[in-house]
């Protein structure tokens, strides 16, 4: 298989080692869980139950509201303390409705396992098996994956990608789970095939993890349609832009989607929920989670139910061995600042980070001196120094036109910054900017929309009483004529 190169990236200093050699340990079960609903990039979930109602492992406490929404199951069994704000996992720190689940330490399931071939199963049944689920991408986008699934009734995809890349500095989580899960993740990939029509799959692993890659070809041995290919060591090579560019020479057109060139790609994390939901019946209601950084005591991966406080896991990491300057849930490339500990793991958290004053850029920022390294590194190929520019003048539409929606916000623009310019902050930024705009369009047209339905309804009821009137003076005029 001939592989192509992609453009820019660059080559952050790593911090795997303290984390990658360490088994998975399970994480004790909190006091309590708090649940957000939003936890997808679609509309919030609706909750389907009432305060102080007991659930067991795995019901459905929240049902999806729209195609890209998502539902969300009790991880464990308990009862239901409250529904109403609590702090989300976002840098802003404000609120968001959440079920607040009280564990009774009993973890009472349904012990029934599912009696199906997933392999007899037809595309639309095994996508609707995963939103039922609840199941959204893990890599960090929490794009539901039944929609990517539901490609397969189009016939239009020929090439699967795992993505094992996994190239932000601290996180680890997805070694681990290909180290201890191999076999699992295999199975997966193969019952999306199936789902997809995919002829064959390609499981992708930067080369700096070894033993996952052993691990995932040895799993792999026995079917001859999966393939693990070795990756260069470059961030953000773990993006499915680059990856599909690699894998396949072919280049996701802007403003495309890699669904037209007939591939599609998955995390690992995804692809192992998915093998657990066709398997066992199991919803998303947990995932593995890199714990790491210079403040954190003994770093580790976690098994973590969803739900539980980032302060969970730090306290069982050893604690701190100082304030950090920054907490990140994920990684310090593309992850978010977190506003404290007090807030819970979702469906995409695929880290906490805990940096030391020592472990960040400097902040202090100058003006560019138009060096040109954030457009050699830039992975998508853009002008980052010409985008920032307008967006400083408020031409957020002469940013868009010169390809701020191609970003990825992927940082590696920031990270070589001689000025220390927050490029990827404009950005991101400009892209909440413009989904403002369309979201006030969109409600403008609904309006104009309802508007114009409201005059033509008057219209025809003016019409129509116009009508009968016009009947009326004729029935009038005819039984004047018939009387005379």
């Amino acid at each position: 298989m001939k592989l192509a190169r992609t453009r820019g990236g660059v080559h952050p200093e790593y911090h795997k080692k303290p984390t990658s050699a360490l088994p998975v340990e399970s994480l004790p079960l909190p006091q309590m869980l708090y649940l957000p609903l939003q936890q997808h990039v679609g509309t919030t979930a609706v909750p389907v139950v009432k305060v102080g109602e007991y659930v067991r492992k795995g019901q459905m406490i929240a049902s999806a509201e729209g195609h890209l929404s998502a539902h969300i199951h009790a991880p464990t069994s308990g009862k239901i303390k409250f529904i109403a704000d609590f702090t989300a996992p976002h840098p802003s720190g404000l609120p968001t409705l959440t079920i607040q689940l009280e564990p009774d330490g009993l973890d009472i399931a349904d012990d029934e396992l599912p009696d199906r071939d997933p392999f007899a199963l037809s595309s639309r049944e095994i996508s609707s098996i995963v939103s039922e689920a609840g199941i959204v991408g893990m890599g960090g986008a929490a794009f539901p994956s039944a929609v990517k699934l539901d490609q397969g009734s189009k016939g239009q995809i020929h090439t699967l990608i795992i993505n094992g890349s996994e190239c932000e500095p601290y996180l680890t989580c997805d070694d681990r789970l290909m180290q201890e899960h191999a076999d699992g993740i295999v199975d997966g990939a193969r019952i999306m095939m199936h789902a997809l029509n995919a002829p064959c799959a390609r499981i992708a692993i930067e080369g700096n993890k070894p033993e996952a890659i052993a691990t995932m070809k040895a799993a792999a041995s026995s079917w001859d349609n999966i393939a693990v290919v070795p990756m260069p060591v470059c961030y953000p090579m773990g993006s499915a832009k680059q990856m599909i560019q690699f894998i396949t020479g072919k280049e996701v057109p802007a403003g495309g989607r890699s669904a037209e060139l007939g591939v599609l790609v998955h995390n690992v994390a995804t692809t192992f929920a998915v093998h657990q939901a066709l398997r066992t019946g199991r919803p998303l209601i947990s995932r593995l989670v890199t714990v790491g950084g210079g403040a954190i005591r003994s770093p580790r991966n976690f098994h973590v139910l969803l739900g539980t406080l980032v302060s969970d896991l730090i306290e069982s990491s050893g604690g701190l061995k100082e304030s950090p300057a920054r907490l990140l849930s994920g990684g310090p490339m593309m992850g978010q600042i977190m506003p404290h500990a007090h807030v819970p793991i979702v469906k995409n958290t695929s880290g906490i980070i805990a940096l030391i004053g020592s472990e960040l850029q400097k902040d202090d920022t100058r003006p560019c001196i138009r060096c040109g390294r954030c457009v050699s590194v830039c992975p998508a190929g853009l002008l980052p120094l010409q985008m920032a520019a307008r967006i400083r003048v408020d031409d957020v539409d002469g940013a868009a036109k010169i390809g701020l929606t191609d970003c990825i916000s992927c940082g590696s623009c920031s990270y070589v910054c001689p000025s220390n310019i927050p490029l990827v902050h404009y950005f991101t930024f400009a892209k909440g900017e413009l989904s403002s705009r369309r979201e006030q369009q969109r409600q403008n047209d609904h309006i104009r929309g309802l508007t114009e339905s409201r005059s033509k309804r008057l219209a025809e009821q003016k019409r129509a009483k116009a009508e009968e009137l016009a009947k009326k003076k004729a029935r009038s005029n005819n039984s004047k004529e018939t009387v005379n």
